[in-house]
């Protein structure tokens, strides 16, 4: 498991551009983003790592602005980060954002060498889970 020491942390401390917001104006609802084309690099292998994110979240004081989004995603494109790495840190970053009520964020991967994963990970302002 040695071998994959230095690869484990990878992409998580790069600089991405900043998530912009705005101020929710209504209550009680649920934000759903489809982003069909995320792309990363395999910090391992340097291949290319494609899938779906799917953000669901319930906005507290502040909604996420898309255009900033996509270009916060579109710099996964040449990060190396394995994609459990890029689907957590993508909840972290939104979550010092915007501090949502609640949010799932899921990275719904194209099979490699046979194997499909799907990485589901969660936050509620109730239980507090991020580090």
């Amino acid at each position: 498991m040695d071998e994959y020491k230095d690869y484990a942390k990878k992409g998580l401390h790069q600089k991405l551009p900043d998530i912009q917001y705005f101020e929710n104006q209504f209550r009680k609802y649920k934000i759903k983003i489809i982003i069909s084309e995320f792309t990363s690099i395999c910090p391992k292998t340097s291949q290319p790592d494609f899938g779906t994110i799917i953000i669901e979240y319930e906005p507290d004081k502040y909604v996420i602005e898309l255009k900033s989004l996509k270009l916060y995603i579109q710099a996964y494109r040449n990060l190396g980060i394995f994609y459990e790495n890029a689907v957590n840190r993508i909840l972290k970053d939104i979550v010092k954002t915007i501090n949502p009520i609640w949010i799932k964020v899921t990275g719904d991967f194209n099979p490699r060498g046979g194997i499909k994963s799907v990485v589901e990970v969660s936050y509620s302002s109730e239980n507090n889970l991020i580090k």
